[in-house]
């Protein structure tokens, strides 16, 4: 993936180093620890590591005049023609309503795409439901409890190729 603009005038590109990854994590940390208070120990895992080591995932960091804004991650460890899955999407506060998350979710079903995934799912936190649906995402399932906050499962599903 290259570096795409958003018309928001949001950057978003793949992260590819150390540096980059932790750019991302501060941006998590700021959003899903301290706002949300998940607990460290929950939101930071085996996948969120230095990019030239851990491929189980690959992670977009969002830029707003060179300023990281956002990110969020694709998990790798499902079969092709299967639902990868987004996480992990998280927008700085005061950027939020501003195309952020729409950058980074298209920039991840875009990286989906490539390698060959059917669709995406995600958890999505129960108030983010409708940005997720204004995305095209169907929700499923009952709601369910991830770090101690409500989450329903939603899916996109790409159209095939004839």
């Amino acid at each position: 993936m290259t570096p795409s603009e958003d018309p928001a005038g949001v950057e978003v590109a793949l992260v590819r180093s150390a540096e980059e990854m932790a750019r991302a994590l501060e941006i998590r940390r700021r959003v899903f620890i301290e706002e949300q208070r998940v607990p460290e120990a929950e939101e930071i895992d085996r996948h969120d590591g230095d990019p030239a080591r851990v491929t189980s995932a690959v992670h977009v960091l969002a830029r707003r005049d060179g300023r990281p804004v956002g990110t969020g991650r694709l998990l790798l460890e499902y079969a092709r023609d299967e639902h990868a899955h987004i996480g992990r999407v998280a927008v700085l506060a005061e950027e939020r309503g501003h195309g952020v998350g729409r950058a980074v979710m298209r920039a991840l079903e875009a990286e989906a795409r490539t390698r060959g995934f059917g669709g995406i799912t995600l958890g999505a936190q129960l108030h983010a439901i409708p940005f997720y649906e204004r995305l095209g995402y169907r929700a499923r399932d009952a709601i369910f409890l991830d770090a101690a906050i409500e989450h329903r499962w939603m899916d996109l599903v790409f159209p095939r190729s004839p």
